[in-house]
């Protein structure tokens, strides 16, 4: 499945549903960043995804890095609650979503970095290194307040 990001653009689709979904900043001992460049829409991203029926959401950040990375994480904090109701969502299924993601700062723990069906590319990325890929604008924002290691969790 396909996905189209607008951001403040008033072409948007109108959303119909808002999903409890999550995203992990996940740094290793170098600082190196955990991303992943989706097989949705081709940009660099943390890994993520929707909360599921009868888990947690702290679970929900565990299964989520592992599928899509191959990395076993423990979640240690949260980065932030992102709900920029200007970023709209549209799958190839129709949906369309405004954002709802809570980011969540976690540690890696065990695993091999893998390529999923979710993912073009897995790989460590230095911090020197992020204004050279194609990353969004809400994840940017994301990365950025990850990045600060604030004391408190942003909330937009």
């Amino acid at each position: 499945m396909s996905r189209k990001d607008y951001f403040d653009d008033p072409a948007a689709p109108i959303p119909t549903r808002i999903v409890p979904a999550v995203t992990a900043f996940v740094q290793d001992e170098r600082g190196f960043l955990l991303l992943e460049r989706r097989s949705d829409n081709g940009r660099w991203g943390m890994p993520g995804g929707v909360q599921e029926i009868g888990e947690d959401i702290s679970h929900t950040v565990v299964r989520e890095v592992a599928e899509e990375t191959g990395i076993t994480v423990e979640v240690t904090g949260l980065v932030g609650i992102f709900t920029d109701p200007g970023h709209v969502i549209e799958f190839s299924n129709g949906e369309v979503r405004q954002e709802f993601s809570l980011c969540f700062r976690a540690r890696p723990v065990a695993g091999e970095v893998a390529v999923s069906a979710e993912s073009f590319e897995v790989r460590w990325v230095d911090p020197a290194e992020l204004a050279s890929l194609d990353i969004s604008p809400t994840t940017q924002r994301r990365i950025t307040a990850g990045m600060k290691g604030l004391a408190h969790p942003v909330i937009r």
